[in-house]
């Protein structure tokens, strides 16, 4: 498969290139590195970046800022950060690439623990991704052509518990090659809709 992976300079994106490298042809893309420079955020850019790499059998993001902070000096503003970056442009992939994904291609989107497992602030995080895995869900009984979306939901990763392990006491980490093997599933399983959380 030809597959375009967003992000894949990140921790899950180098561990999901090892994954899926040896057998697929990978094309990477992000704002600071990759085959091709792209901003999420922006839909002209998502759109150019298709263009650029013409059709392609998946799509995986891996990609997405966020602002982590206290509830009670959070704005509008510091919520938007997660918004327009990790939702928003995991959303814009798929609204620019359903056209011109090929019949039966994917796209995997990765959203995290947060959603239903919250943490001291992490708010914002919890939001967003929820509404990725909520988007997901909706976006697989549309999609056309066969196309089909999934989501990778993984807990705190054992390469990032020097930074953020004080934040998530009590959870078990993963590993980002474990991690990885989600990504595998939805891109080369047959299942939609689905959100694949990885705890441990």
């Amino acid at each position: 498969m030809k597959i375009l992976l967003i992000g894949a300079n990140g921790t899950i994106g180098q561990a999901v290139k090892n994954e899926l490298a040896p057998r697929h042809d990978i094309i990477t893309a992000g704002r600071n590195s990759g085959d091709i420079r792209v901003d999420i955020k922006d839909f002209a850019s998502v759109q150019a970046m298709y263009a650029q790499v013409g059709a392609v059998d998946a799509v995986i993001s891996a990609a997405g800022n966020l602002h982590f902070g206290a509830l009670a000096d959070m704005t509008p503003e510091l919520m938007g950060v997660g918004l327009a970056d990790k939702l928003m442009g995991q959303v814009n992939l798929v609204l620019a690439g359903q056209h011109v994904l090929n019949d039966g291609g994917s796209f995997t989107l990765t959203s995290g623990v947060l959603s239903n497992d919250p943490i001291v602030y992490g708010s914002s995080a919890s939001l967003v991704n929820a509404g990725i895995d909520g988007f997901v869900i909706g976006a697989a009984i549309e999609l056309p052509r066969g196309l089909r979306i999934n989501a990778v939901s993984p807990t705190v990763l054992t390469e990032s518990l020097p930074v953020y392990g004080p934040y998530f006491r009590g959870f078990d980490s993963v590993a980002a090659a474990k991690v990885a093997l989600a990504y595998s599933k939805s891109v080369e399983g047959k299942q939609t809709g689905q959100v694949y959380k990885v705890l441990s």
